[in-house]
């Protein structure tokens, strides 16, 4: 299972647009045939901050989303609304 945690800080003056095209992000990547799991997650203290914990089958399931109509729509749409660049951690998924 390859695992991708992504952190990101966005401008707060575009939080409800950035939480609205993250939705539409997600609901497209859930569809993919290799995705397990595609969660946005807002941290409580600072609204402004937020992870997406996404779950692939391979490597291979996971550079395909990066191909993904839907993920270029999403990364060109927020890129200006980020107040740091984003970053993506990837990680070897063991368990379950």
């Amino acid at each position: 299972m390859q695992v991708t945690i992504v952190h990101v800080h966005v401008k707060p003056e575009h939080l409800d647009a950035f939480i609205e095209a993250s939705r539409l992000n997600h609901e497209a990547s859930v569809q993919e045939s290799g995705n397990l799991r595609f969660d946005v997650l807002q941290l409580d203290e600072d609204p402004t901050r937020f992870v997406l914990y996404e779950a692939y089958r391979s490597a291979e399931d996971a550079a395909a989303h990066k191909q993904a109509s839907h993920y270029a729509t999403w990364r060109d749409t927020v890129a200006d609304w980020m107040a740091s660049p984003r970053k993506g951690v990837p990680y070897e998924g063991l368990l379950p």
